[in-house]
Order: C-alpha cells, then structure tokens, then sequence
C-alpha cells in the first residue's frame, strides 16, 4: 500500500469521526456483562436516532408482524447486536451525508451505497445467514474510503471517480493510479473507530474476499462483493454487464438459476424505502424490469460471446491437451499418451480375459544413418515408419514413438500368433520403403520384439510385457536384425525364450 497516503489519511483533521452516541454505544455492548437498560438510556438519550430506529423497524423493510414502540423493546425483540448496527449505521450516515465535498458525485456514491446495503441484506437472507444486519451496514459503509480518498486528494479524485463506466471498474484504476484502493482506506477508517472484525474485516476486504482466511468474515464479505454488484445494475448507465456478473456470482454462491433476477427486482423495489430511512435523497431509479427489457439485447450478445469465448477456450484445451500427448516429429502418440491408454487397456483385458499384444519396434542401425547423412535425414526416417506404422494400425490399436528410434504399436483383443503375423508385415514394410532425402536414397530396416498378454501366459502386468517384447527386440537385434522375434513363455521351472 501507499504509506505516505496512509499516513496522510491518519493525520487529517478534517476526516469523518465515529459520533459519541456510536463510541458509547459500542463500549456498552463490549463490556463483560451487557446491560440492556443501559444501552436503552443511551440510544434514548438522541431523540432523532430513537425515532430513526423505531421508523426503521417498524417499517416494510423489516415487514414485523407487531409494532415496536421503545428502545428496550427493540433491543429485546431484534436483539443487540441488530439495534448496534443500526446505531452505527445512522450515525455514520448523518455525520457523512453532511459533509459534501466539492467536485464529487454525492448522489451516486449515496445511490449505490443505498442500493449496496439493500441488496447485502436480501443476500444474506437468502443466504439464511444470522449476520444480515451486518451485512446490511457493512454495504453501507463499504464505500466510505472514496469519500476520504476525495478529501485527501480533492479534485484529482473527484475527476477519477467519475471517468469510471461503473463503480466495479474503481478499485483496479485507485490501486494503479494511488497504489491502494478505497476498501483499503474504508479498512483504516474502520480501524481508527475502533469497529470490530466482524464489521472492519468485510469492509476493508469486500472488493477481495477470497484473501479473508476467516469463512464466516470472508462470506460476509462475498455477500458485500455480490451486493456492490447488484448496485451497480440501478447506477450503471449500461446495466447489461452487471446484470450478467450478478447472475454469475449468486450461481457461485450456491443460489438458484432465477435467484439474481427475483433478487435484483427485491432491491429495486426495496431500496425506494430505505433512502427516506436514512434521509437520504436518491433520484427516482427505473424498475429492475425496466432495466431488464433495456439490457437484454446486450445479454443476449454478452451470453453469445460468452459461449463462443468458453467454446474457443475449450478448443485450446483439447488442442493443448493432444499436443501434449503427441510426439511432435512423428505425430505419432508420445510416451506419456501409450502409459495412459496401454494401462486403460491392460486394465479392461485383465477383466475381459482378452488377449493383448505388444510390438516394440527398433530401427536398426539408426546412429549410423544420423553419423553418415545428418539429424534431418534421420528425422525423415523416424517420420516415414511412423507413417507406416500408423497405417498399419487398427482404430483401437495405440501406436507411439516410445523413445529415440523405438516405436511401440499395442494391439488390443490380439493373440500371440496374430501379433507375429502383423509385425512381420510391418517390417517387410519398412524394408521395402527406402526413405529419399534429397539425391539421397537411404535404405531402412527395423527389429522388432513381441510379447502377449493371454489367460494361460505367466506375464500378468504390463510391465511384464513390456519387458518380455523389449528382450524379444534384444534377441532380434542380436540373431542379424530385420526381423521379427515373438516372447514363448516357457513352461513353469524352464527358461523363457524368444523365437
């Protein structure tokens, strides 16, 4: 963070105190033993607050089924820390609201913190969670850091704030353009009051909750996340990539499909009758379906482009996926794809009783070829038995360069005879395909090593196999080469050979 702005904020005299009436307030409540009574007298004692808190939970917004008439009957009946919250929220407000500065737009910071603290708390409902009064003052207040930051900054602040398109795009351009964000100075103000976690914690963190290690402060403050959000849908002049992120994150937050819409309709309706709460002047905000019917055909292209960028994204993964998977000079699959698929399918042979079969294929002489006529006239000859041996392969067959000139063809449901036949036909092929290069005419041979998988074979794993072709290949390359040479497994207490 900045630290000569910090230090700045923290030494200004002209910044929003916490009113005494809040400071006794939370002292009241912090003590070891909390007096109800007490509490009451204090909040009794500001005839305007006592009458803001009576209006605020008797009206619509709590819906309560019978009216609250004293102080101590709303401690009892909303419970302390409810009656706390409002204390706070009320007395924050009062003393903000009436410290406007010049060159800052009040009316949108005090619309979407209405609209913030509204939808913060229909979240949290929905969400069931106890702290909705929290979660309401905490949507309130969250924003409070873009009034310092204008106090401290004045006009260069002021002119930030309005060149943002909607309040979600503020925080990145404070962090770039000042080094911190207004959630960060809304954490110091906090901090100077002396609020506790539950409240200081979301609201210095609610542009990035997923730095919060505490679940319960870090939900609350996804909800303020989510909330800023739904605010930004009344306040935005393009509602349409609001709308589309609120729909998105209350999908994240575990709510139904149509969750955002009724929740977003709730808070527009909602936040008409808490700005009077509060004595606050918002202009008169179009309906959410108004809203709606303006946006849709942006949602429509947003939804479009969305799929199209989740389908393009889906094409480089599986493009990223195969190239992964694939020897890049041959084409053929590389070593890691034959380990995943030959223990696939040694894994469904062992269950079937199927036969499998393995040919571990090795260019004879292949150093020379690379000493005499060069790496690209080698490479072109590990290119053109990759061809044939790709030809030779069936569908289900797994075909693979296994390391510098071995290749590998893994030949499902294939007993033992049937896999020496195939293998013969691969070297004749390779016999027969002298490789041109050039004015060059390079003549190729290769050896090649078998071994089976078979309900009566002693090999039972893979690696066994693979081990039995691999000296079967031994064996061929060291009869003359060019040829085939098929792993017999011998009889029990007799040596195994390969012919």
């Amino acid at each position: 963070m900045n630290q000569d702005l910090i230090d700045r904020i923290k030494t200004c005299p002209t910044l929003p105190s916490l009113p005494t009436i809040a400071v006794q307030v939370l002292e009241a409540a912090q003590k070891q033993e909390v007096d109800i009574n007490e509490i009451a007298r204090i909040i009794s004692k500001d005839p305007a607050l006592s009458s803001k808190i009576l209006r605020t939970v008797n009206s619509s917004f709590y819906a309560r089924s019978q009216a609250v008439g004293t102080i101590s009957q709303a401690l009892v009946i909303l419970g302390l820390q409810s009656v706390k919250t409002l204390v706070l929220g009320f007395s924050l407000v009062s003393n903000l609201s009436a410290n406007k500065q010049k060159g800052f737009n009040h009316l949108r910071y005090w619309k979407h913190s209405i609209f913030g603290a509204t939808a913060a708390r229909q979240i949290s409902g929905k969400l069931s969670l106890v702290q909705q009064e929290e979660a309401f003052l905490i949507g309130l207040l969250a924003d409070i850091g873009t009034l310092v930051l204008n106090e401290i900054l004045g006009q260069p602040y002021g002119d930030l704030f309005a060149s943002t398109e909607s309040h979600a795009d503020l925080a990145a351009l404070e962090r770039k353009t000042y080094g911190m964000s207004h959630a960060e100075v809304t954490g110091l103000m906090a901090e100077a009051w002396k609020l506790p976690p539950l409240l200081g914690v979301p609201l210095s963190f609610h542009d990035r909750p997923a730095e919060i290690s505490d679940p319960q402060l870090k939900r609350l403050a996804e909800v303020v996340e989510v909330a800023s959000r739904c605010a930004d849908v009344f306040v935005d002049e393009d509602a349409a990539p609001a709308i589309a992120d609120v729909r998105a994150m209350c999908q994240r937050l575990g709510l139904p499909d149509n969750a955002a819409d009724e929740l977003l309709a709730d808070v527009g309706t909602r936040s008409k009758e808490v700005a009077p709460l509060f004595e606050l002047k918002i202009e008169s905000s179009e309906s959410y379906d108004v809203i709606l019917k303006r946006a849709n055909e942006t949602l429509v292209q947003l939804t479009l482009q969305s799929q199209m960028q989740a389908q393009t994204l889906q094409q480089q993964n599986e493009t990223l996926k195969l190239e992964a998977l694939t020897d890049r000079l041959t084409g053929l699959s590389n070593r890691s794809a034959f380990e995943q698929e030959s223990t696939r399918l040694f894994a469904a042979a062992e269950i079937s009783g199927a036969p499998l079969s393995v040919l571990l294929l090795d260019l004879d002489k292949f150093k020379s070829i690379n000493d005499t006529y060069g790496h690209p006239a080698g490479d072109e000859v590990l290119r053109t038995v990759g061809r044939i041996l790709k030809g030779a392969a069936r569908s289900q067959d797994v075909v693979a360069r296994y390391g510098g000139e071995e290749m590998v063809l893994l030949l499902p449901d294939t007993p033992r005879p049937v896999a020496a036949v195939i293998a013969e036909t691969v070297r004749k092929a390779i016999a027969a395909k002298a490789v041109v290069v050039g004015s060059i005419t390079i003549p190729i041979t290769a050896s090649i090593g078998v071994a089976s998988f078979e309900p009566t074979s002693p090999l039972k794993t893979l690696a066994h196999i693979i081990k039995a072709a691999d000296l079967a290949l031994y064996n061929a390359k060291h009869s003359g080469r060019n040829r085939v040479k098929v792993f017999n497994p011998a009889p029990v207490g007799a040596s195994n050979a390969a012919a």
